[in-house]
Parts: C-alpha cells; sequence; structure tokens
C-alpha cells in the first residue's frame, strides 16, 4: 500500500485523532496496519498469507486460509464439506522482504490508542510477539492485535496515533516459516475483566501469561468485512456492523452482578433504559464465530448457563461453534467447554 493511498483511504474515513485522547464521538476510523491494502482491490491473494493443506492426501496452498472465519481444517460431513477450525483474524502477506527472505514490513496502528499488553516471549503463544491496543469507539474499548512480530517498537502504556510505527513484521510463533511470515491482525471485543481468577478455576495447570489478554477473552470480529464496510459507508460503526450478522445461538445466563457484557458493551442491551434489576436473567445472543451481538433480559431465571436458541440443521454444531454448542438436529446442548465459556461471561458467580 502506497503512502499516498494509506494517506487517502485514513482521510475519507475520518481525521486521525494524535493519542489516546479519543471521544465518544469519535468516528471509526480504520487504516491498513502496513502497506498491503489489496483487500480493496478485490485481491485475495495479494492480500491474504496462503497456509499449506494436506487434505486426504491432496496438498495444497490456499490464500484463503489466511482469511477470517471458519477457513481452516476441512472434513467431510453429509452436508457436504465443512470447515471447523476459526481463524480469529486475518493473514496479511508481506510486500517488502531483505536480500535473504526476512520480511521487512513496518507494522502501524490501526487506529489511535493505547498499547495495553506486549508479548515480548514468542514461546508464550502462537501468536508469538505480539501487540494488544485499546481503542474506544461507541463508549467501549475495542482491542487491536498485531502478531507474529519480529521486533515490537513500543511498551506497555504507550499513546499512540493512528498509523504510527508500532513493529516489523515476522514470523514468531508455531508452526510458520520464513516463507510464510505474514502479520496475524485481530479487531476484538473483551468477554470479562476478572478472566485471571476464571483461568486460575478452570485451567489451575495451564499458565496464563498474558493477563486479560488471553485470546480466550477475546472475541474476533470480521475486521476483513469492517474495511469493506466503511469503504461504502463512511459512518459505520461497529455496533451497526454487528446487527448485521447472523445470530446462530443463544444462551441463558444467571443474573449475576459479574456479568460483564452490558458494562462494558452498553450498546449489546436491548431495552437498555431499564434498571439491571428488573431481570431475573439475561439471553446473549452469537454468531457462529462466538461474538456476542445482543443482550436481551429475561423474566424466568437460569440456575446456570443453558442453550436457548440454535439455527437448526443436520450438521454436529460443535464444528459449527468452535465447539461451545453440540448436538445435531433437535438435539441441542452446551458442550463442556461451552458451559466453561459461558461461566468466564459471569465469572464471578
Amino acid at each position: 500500500m502506497s503512502r499516498r493511498r494509506s494517506a487517502l483511504f485514513v482521510a475519507w474515513i475520518g481525521v486521525a485523532v494524535g493519542a489516546f485522547g479519543q471521544t465518544e464521538a469519535d468516528r471509526l476510523e480504520l487504516a491498513f496496519p502496513t502497506d498491503n491494502d489489496a483487500l480493496l482491490r478485490g485481491g485475495g491473494p495479494e492480500f491474504y498469507q496462503y497456509i499449506e493443506r494436506d487434505y486426504k492426501g491432496a496438498k495444497s496452498k490456499p490464500w484463503q486460509g489466511g482469511r477470517y472465519g471458519f477457513v481452516r481444517n476441512p472434513i467431510a460431513t453429509s452436508a457436504g464439506i465443512v470447515y471447523t477450525r476459526f481463524h480469529e483474524g486475518i493473514d496479511i502477506r508481506p510486500l517488502h522482504r531483505a536480500a535473504d527472505g526476512e520480511p521487512l514490513d513496518e507494522v502501524r496502528a490501526i487506529a489511535a490508542g493505547k498499547v495495553v499488553y506486549t508479548n515480548l516471549v514468542p514461546s508464550f503463544s502462537n501468536y508469538g510477539n505480539y501487540i494488544v491496543i485499546e481503542h474506544r469507539w461507541d463508549g467501549a474499548s475495542y482491542y487491536s492485535l498485531y502478531g507474529h512480530l519480529s521486533s515490537v517498537r513500543v511498551r506497555v502504556g504507550q499513546e499512540v496515533s493512528q498509523r504510527e510505527t508500532i513493529a516489523v513484521m515476522g514470523h514468531t510463533g508455531e508452526g510458520l516459516s520464513q516463507a510464510r511470515a505474514h502479520l496475524h491482525l485481530e479487531l476484538n471485543l473483551m468477554f470479562n475483566r476478572h478472566f485471571e481468577g476464571w483461568h486460575d478455576t478452570f485451567f489451575k495447570a495451564d499458565p496464563n501469561h498474558h493477563g486479560i489478554f488471553n485470546g480466550i477473552n477475546l472475541a474476533g470480529i470480521d475486521i476483513a468485512r469492517l474495511y469493506l464496510a466503511l469503504e461504502k459507508d463512511r459512518a459505520m460503526t461497529i455496533p451497526r456492523f454487528l446487527a448485521q450478522e447472523q445470530i446462530f445461538y443463544k444462551v441463558a445466563m444467571p443474573n449475576s452482578p459479574n456479568f460483564e457484557l452490558p458494562k462494558l458493551y452498553s450498546w449489546l442491551v436491548a431495552d437498555a433504559g431499564e434498571g439491571r434489576t428488573n431481570a431475573a436473567a439475561w439471553e446473549v445472543s452469537f454468531n457462529r464465530a462466538g461474538v456476542p451481538l445482543k443482550v436481551e433480559r429475561r423474566s424466568q431465571p437460569v440456575p446456570e448457563p443453558e442453550i436457548a436458541y440454535v439455527r437448526k440443521g443436520p450438521v454436529d454444531y460443535s464444528y459449527l461453534t468452535r465447539g461451545v454448542v453440540g448436538g445435531r438436529g433437535e438435539t441441542v446442548m452446551l458442550t463442556d467447554s461451552g458451559k466453561r465459556l459461558m461461566r468466564l461471561l459471569i465469572y464471578p458467580e
């Protein structure tokens, strides 16, 4: 992406503000994190880094595996091939390499914000070296994540402006080679600020090196589609964007005082003007990726999280929901891992 093209892209979305001093009225602004802007021209193979696939002995390098969503680990089902592994972000291929093949692409902040986390020990994460930046839009916090970095140029607590250089692209993390070097980019909502206590309760033998910025606690939205939506509509917001998503399942939740979603993202709540005491329980709607789309009050209490709705189909729901929902057809339930994840939303109960 040329610097002139980058500047033009930012200009029509909105004038970038310096540092983290944003107001709730600020327009949603996203710049590309590297010079690669082929997404805007429909250039899938030019934008996404390929993955290496071996399906029933047939080896391939599909660029589609670098997209967001269920794009990996195909299996054959009665309804055809289903891709069962979810990819939380997008993998952006490099445009610049040194003579020895090392990527040289600078990585830049997609919007003004504050650096809230840096992982500088590659072995601690599949993302290798990564950075998390907090942004404020719609009166709420969102978190961009930049993974597989070769070097990090910012520190926790640092305020950054849009398109400020924060790192250099690399291939740190699990399963990457120099040939497949790329930037893994996410834009996330957070589930619960009490995540560390939940993790210590349910994963005693698994150290949490990343605090509340562990990937389990972050729900990634389709940032590539958001870039394209912003190109068509300069006034697009994340609440409006997610309102277009299809609800795949709903979960009824006890009315815990520690139910964080309504506190973190008040726009999720239907009839938000009513007091929290009016709810005997809550019902949370999710898309297939597990991103919360809506929170509604329920008049009947529930003792623990339970499935309230699923979009019926013949394929095992665990393949379609990252293992949160189990069963098929009329048989539906939260899996053990699904129950555990839903308890995160209301932890400590």
